[in-house]
């Protein structure tokens, strides 16, 4: 079952000044139709209490809720899916663990991640990265820069590939035309966003490059 996927996709994360679901507000109010709730540093109580909150407010205006790496959690709260990072995650089995209804992300850094990953036939978007430096989620992976995307979507078509892949990692509003171009999905972002001066204003720039 082919499932949708926004062509852009919000990611929270931890913030002095604001919370996750402060931010959650601020992007549903911005028009935000995908927000993937990153948050890697609470225990499960304080997990569960926060996502439902968060469902509360994307219920409202529609948003897509996805979670990342808590797949154990996905039939606790109301959440319409899960994002994973390790592009050698076991999918299947996670497939198994969260059903066939809720959305199944997972993370990539090469064109050989997006076989892996395309090869499970249970994954149902990727996202793939990092673009350019990224202090939100530091890794000692090659940057992909727009070359690198406009070739992975020509590999992709070559291997007869139709998952979707959206560029993340480090992307600025000005990079978002030249990376529609290459042939990719989509886009997500997150610093570019939660440290702009006018946060709702940046989304909503994001939101109508990409659709």
């Amino acid at each position: 079952m082919q499932k949708y996927i926004s062509k852009f996709h919000y990611l929270t994360q931890n913030l002095q000044n604001k919370t996750h679901l402060d931010q959650v507000q601020d992007a549903c109010e911005a028009g935000a139709n995908w927000i993937q709730y990153r948050c890697l540093n609470k225990n499960n109580e304080e997990l569960i209490y926060e996502i439902n909150q968060l469902a509360l407010i994307c219920d409202d205006w529609g948003t897509t809720l996805i979670l990342t790496e808590h797949y154990n959690l996905v039939h606790q709260v109301d959440a319409q899916g899960i994002h994973l990072e390790d592009p050698c995650a076991d999918f299947k089995l996670i497939r198994r663990e969260i059903g066939d209804e809720k959305t199944l992300g997972a993370s990539a850094n090469s064109f050989q991640d997006i076989q892996r990953i395309a090869v499970s036939g249970v994954v149902d978007y990727i996202g793939c990265g990092p673009f350019s430096t990224t202090l939100t989620k530091p890794n000692n992976h090659p940057l992909i820069g727009i070359n690198g995307y406009q070739i992975i979507a020509e590999q992709m078509d070559k291997a007869g590939i139709k998952i979707p892949v959206l560029a993340v990692g480090g992307i600025g509003l000005d990079d978002v035309d030249a990376l529609v171009k290459t042939g990719i999905y989509g886009i997500a972002a997150c610093s570019a966003i939660n440290t702009a001066e006018n946060p709702k204003a940046a989304l909503k720039s994001f939101y109508k490059k990409t659709h």
